[in-house]
């Protein structure tokens, strides 16, 4: 007997759509085709509503352990079933942070039977941890290895390019990076301005990104090792990165599409500042351009929430960092309202490019045998952004009060309803991603 079956929707890839149905039993994907002559224990009518690949954030924070008063595992799960995300990999600057073998056996302990949506886990790069990261690049639930080259949020950092080089020589995980230049961003910490948010631009410049970009490029052709650069944010770096495909891929936040300066720091201060920071019209204008041709790789939220009583504190006492997890999906749903881009581009950078870079198993299809991991929308649903419908601890949203059409509808994670008729199902747990 078919567990469930989801009728007269259209089944989204990354290159086409089609009206089919889709069965699922087991927490897997058993028959894609017409089975209205099928018996299941329940069906679903998607008439008029879109099915997608399980959408991936390749980029949160969701601070535990060290920071569990802004978010934890399972609040962070919770804000991302809510806006159709069905996995996440969580970033490794934690307290303490995520450097060896037993502290990532540890926070994979935490996650279990507390998550609801599927997680892999982030591991840190110091200098001189290449043997830790040796033990754990081959576990389940490592998507990867983190490196700052630039200082944020925590105590990671690898900024001395000759040791992210052997870095890149001893690892076969993917490395993900956070690109700023620590010496410049040393320099320039001259311009700071007390109580200007909109500072923050000026002391992390374009030129603090763009030089760490440039090295990081190089180091990856050198040691020929793909790597994956986290939050593009200027146009210089993207038409860098698009003359250097063949080791380098790159990721694009969802607020650096649709915030700019001077606008989202007259408008919210604090609660617009990030690292690297919401920049001019210019680099947006062109991120969104390079979005509507089709060349960005990924899209990652970079969830990062702190609690508004932090964020209200005076810059540069005000932390970096915005929540996302719960708002990725439907900016992209409205940017296909808005025709700056297909659905099936949504597919293709949330779902889709994820798989192909981290190499995923079995997930980021919609494929006989693959985990029924899968987001239903609604391309004509129109609603608003609210802090008070936000899941994650921290309580609000820089897109409050933003009018968004297109949402997510229905969150499916390994065949079990997790977010369903706008509540979060209990006592259904995410797993630990597998990778090739």
């Amino acid at each position: 007997m078919i567990d469930l079956i989801l009728e007269n929707g259209k089944v989204v890839s990354h290159h086409k759509v089609s009206n089919t149905d889709i069965a699922i039993k087991n927490g897997k994907i058993l028959k894609i085709g017409n089975l209205s002559k099928e018996k299941s224990k329940e069906r679903f009518n998607a008439s008029g509503l879109h099915i997608l690949p399980g959408v991936f954030d390749t980029q949160v924070h969701f601070r535990e352990p060290g920071n569990t008063k802004k978010e934890d595992l399972k609040s962070g799960s919770f804000a991302a079933v809510a806006g159709g995300v069905t996995s996440v990999f969580d970033m490794p600057n934690n307290k303490p942070s995520i450097t060896t073998k037993s502290l990532f056996t540890k926070k994979l302990a935490m996650a279990n039977n507390r998550m609801v949506c599927n997680y892999a886990f982030y591991f840190g790069a110091e200098k001189d941890n290449i043997a830790e990261i040796k033990k754990v690049e081959k576990l389940r639930g490592c998507c990867g290895v983190k490196v700052f080259v630039g200082s944020s949020t925590g105590t990671l950092l690898v900024s001395n390019h000759k040791d992210i080089q052997n870095i890149m020589k001893n690892t076969k995980k993917m490395i993900s990076f956070h690109s700023e230049d620590e010496d410049l961003l040393n320099i320039r910490k001259k311009y700071i301005k007390n109580r200007q948010p909109r500072s923050h631009q000026v002391w992390r410049n374009v030129e603090t990104a763009m030089k760490s970009t440039k090295n990081l490029i190089k180091s990856a052709n050198i040691t020929k090792k793909k790597i994956h650069i986290l939050h593009i944010t200027t146009a210089d770096e993207v038409k860098l990165l698009l003359r250097n495909r063949k080791y380098v891929t790159f990721e694009v936040t969802p607020q650096h599409l649709v915030l700019s300066s001077p606008d989202c720091y007259k408008k919210i201060g604090t609660y617009a500042q990030m690292n690297p920071p919401i920049r001019g019209n210019k680099h947006r204008a062109y991120l969104r351009k390079t979005l509507k041709e089709g060349k960005i790789d990924v899209i990652g939220s970079d969830h990062a929430p702190h609690l508004k009583s932090e964020k209200n504190k005076s810059y540069p006492n005000s932390p970096s960092g915005m929540p996302g997890v719960q708002t990725l999906l439907p900016i992209l749903l409205n940017e296909v309202s808005k025709k700056t881009i297909s659905i099936m581009d949504v597919v293709k950078m949330t779902s889709f490019n994820p798989r192909k870079i981290f190499k995923i198993k079995n997930k980021g299809l919609i494929k006989v045998g693959f985990d029924a991991d899968i987001t239903i929308v609604d391309l004509n649903k129109e609603r608003k952004v609210l802090n008070k419908d936000m899941k994650s601890k921290c309580g609000w949203s820089p897109f409050h009060g933003k009018k968004l059409i297109g949402w997510p509808i229905g969150t499916i994670v390994n065949g079990e309803k997790v977010f369903w008729n706008n509540k979060i199902i209990k006592n259904v747990y995410g797993k630990p991603i597998e990778f090739n």
